[in-house]
């Protein structure tokens, strides 16, 4: 692994060192060989700047409108790969790194890039964008944000249809975005007008500028208590958590509900109608993830992480995770608990499930009592990351944004 980062920063050195001529002959219009060989090619230029970090992409867009307007083309969008890494997450505000190792800038600090006097919270992030509103005040004046933490790019979203009388009884807001289906991205507003148990549905999309109002329509029991914290765009459709009988997606191309299934295991173990069994939620590297414990019986620490089947048609356990051994280094995990051979009773949290390029790069990011672990799937090796993390309290679900790198612009 260090010999591999080694060869590929030493191959980014390389390129850098190559469109820095490029760039210097661009702008002074000079004519070093490999500068003008570079400069004078569009698609030499794009061939190599798709091997090239975010960070570069973006610098190297201030050298000319020429090359700007190249490197903002929806061509070089679609193309460019490295635009799906994922180097850390934040839990609240606080920007947490995957590798600690690697010295990087937050991709911001504060939620400032717009002066909201009820301040600014993370809704939802969606492959490289932050769903974001007013974090305080009252329901009726919130605003909602897209913002590309990567570009620091924003789009103020305009108000749904129907004004006060809707704006009061919006349960949640989705953000749908996956540059490689599509440039532009929609925001699903659902809410409840009646204040009864169906649910109606609005979406927005950034390249009409407007709401619209779909025929689709959601009625479920007990609305207010559907897990919408875990909230993930996959495979061109929004998912929340499966539980009980509420086992829907929508899909987003055709205004639809579809019904999820649950994992054979979950869905004939009893009591799985509390759908806080579910440690995990989310998406990495377009697989869709569920993770739960094996056996809450057992009195060892032991995990099932199941991934969903690109058809929807069924769940398979993808891995067995093992983490008795992170039990013994933090000892804490156990503490103050008054039954503490079972498994429900430890402190821990499952931020993230982070795929690898290699089966071998796979990871978890957990929180146990004050510090966030990133345990490796396969060596089972791990390692904190952070030591500034706590929780008050032992219930709930702190809320967790992966931070992904991108270059889409509004």
């Amino acid at each position: 692994m260090v010999n591999t980062r080694a060869k590929i920063k030493k191959i980014q050195n390389t390129i850098n060192l190559w469109f820095s001529e490029a760039a210097m002959a661009e702008t002074n219009h000079l004519s070093t060989e490999s500068g003008a060989l570079i400069g004078s090619n569009d698609d030499l230029l794009i061939e190599i700047l798709l091997r090239l970090p975010v960070a570069s992409v973006l610098r190297f867009k201030s050298v000319s409108k020429h090359w700007r307007s190249l490197l903002s083309n929806r061509r070089f969008t679609l193309l460019y790969k490295n635009a799906s890494s994922s180097p850390g997450l934040y839990a609240r505000n606080l920007y947490i790194p995957f590798d600690d190792e690697i010295i990087s800038t937050p991709p911001f600090r504060n939620l400032d890039f717009y002066p909201d006097p009820r301040g600014i919270r993370i809704v939802q992030s969606c492959n490289g964008l932050l769903l974001c509103r007013s974090y305080d005040g009252d329901q009726r004046m919130h605003k909602y944000y897209v913002f590309n933490p990567t570009t620091k790019q924003f789009a103020v979203l305009p108000s749904v249809l129907g004004g006060m009388a809707v704006r009061k009884t919006i349960v949640f807001m989705a953000l749908a975005f996956h540059q490689t289906d599509c440039v532009h991205y929609k925001v699903v507003c659902f809410y409840l007008p009646n204040l009864d148990d169906v649910f109606k549905i609005q979406i927005y999309s950034s390249d009409t500028g407007k709401w619209k109002i779909s025929d689709e329509s959601l009625s479920l029991p007990h609305p207010y208590f559907v897990p919408f914290h875990y909230i993930v765009y996959w495979n061109q459709a929004i998912h929340w958590v499966p539980f009980g009988d509420n086992r829907l997606y929508f899909k987003v191309d055709t205004e639809e509900f579809k019904s999820l299934p649950l994992p054979v295991s979950v869905a004939s173990s009893e009591g799985y109608e509390d759908w806080d069994m579910t440690l995990y939620f989310g998406e990495s590297r377009g697989h869709l993830h569920l993770v739960e414990r094996a056996d809450r019986s057992e009195s060892h620490l032991h995990l099932n992480v199941y991934e969903m089947l690109n058809d929807h048609s069924g769940w398979f356990l993808k891995y067995r995770i093992e983490l008795d051994e992170l039990l013994d280094a933090y000892p804490e995990m156990r503490e103050g608990f008054p039954y503490m051979s079972s498994p429900i009773y430890y402190e821990f949290e499952v931020f993230d499930v982070v795929r690898g390029e290699e089966d071998d790069e796979t990871f978890m990011v957990i929180r146990v009592p004050g510090k966030v672990i990133r345990y490796n799937i396969v060596d089972k090796s791990f390692k904190q990351i952070s030591d500034q993390i706590y929780l008050y309290g032992r219930t709930g679900h702190m809320h967790v944004h992966r931070y992904i790198e991108s270059l889409v612009s509004f």
